[in-house]
């Protein structure tokens, strides 16, 4: 059997999209940015690979929160947000047991840890977490800044590269965000990210 698991993964991240057709557009953006980025890092390229599928998959999880919490049009709760907190175990749990799917599902689990050890779900920090969750984590709050929704605006480019920058050691490996925005201010790139990005438009 000759599968396209690239056409396949394409395809289960359409199940979201059912149900919340920002998820989708956004899958699609950080999985291309985490892969302008996973090759300016000159990692290997079945690790890029691996690490642009699992953005792909970062929000499968989500299809397990219910919609009035997944499609509320303004700010969650406390008791919201901690279900929503919820998807990156369920996106975990979905992949865990395919053993081809092993360090996909470990970014997927872990990519809403912050480099300082506050983040969730199991508060690790630094190098602990797995690599590929390191550079999704920041290619997510990179579109998630610079991308509209109901209850913010987006914020500019220059703007999120601040951010980024003030976030190092913080919310994200310093090492990575210093490449992550090596790329954004590479002029052969930065063309690549515009275009990205003016995916948001329609998505």
């Amino acid at each position: 059997m000759n599968i396209d698991f690239h056409l396949f993964v394409d395809n289960f991240v359409s199940a979201i999209e059912a149900k919340d057709s920002y998820t989708a557009g956004h899958s699609d953006r950080v999985a291309e940015i985490s892969l302008l980025l996973s090759q300016k890092l000159q990692l290997d390229d079945d690790l890029c690979f691996q690490i642009h599928m699992a953005a792909h998959l970062h929000d499968i999880g989500k299809i397990g929160i219910p919609d009035g919490i997944l499609l509320k049009t303004g700010r969650l709760t406390s008791p919201e947000f901690e279900v929503m907190k919820s998807h990156s175990e369920v996106g975990f749990n979905i992949l865990k047991n395919n053993p081809g799917l092993k360090q996909i599902s470990k970014m997927i689990l872990h990519h809403h840890e912050r480099y300082d050890g506050t983040g969730y779900p199991d508060g690790i920090s630094g190098r602990e977490i797995p690599l590929g969750a390191r550079i999704i984590a920041i290619c997510d709050a990179f579109d998630a800044m610079v991308t509209r929704r109901t209850y913010k605006d987006k914020i500019t480019l220059s703007a999120a590269k601040e951010e980024i920058i003030k976030q190092k050691h913080k919310q994200f490996d310093p090492d990575i965000a210093d490449t992550f925005i090596e790329l954004l201010n590479d002029t052969v790139t930065l063309e690549d990210i515009h275009q990205i990005i003016s995916k948001s438009a329609t998505s």
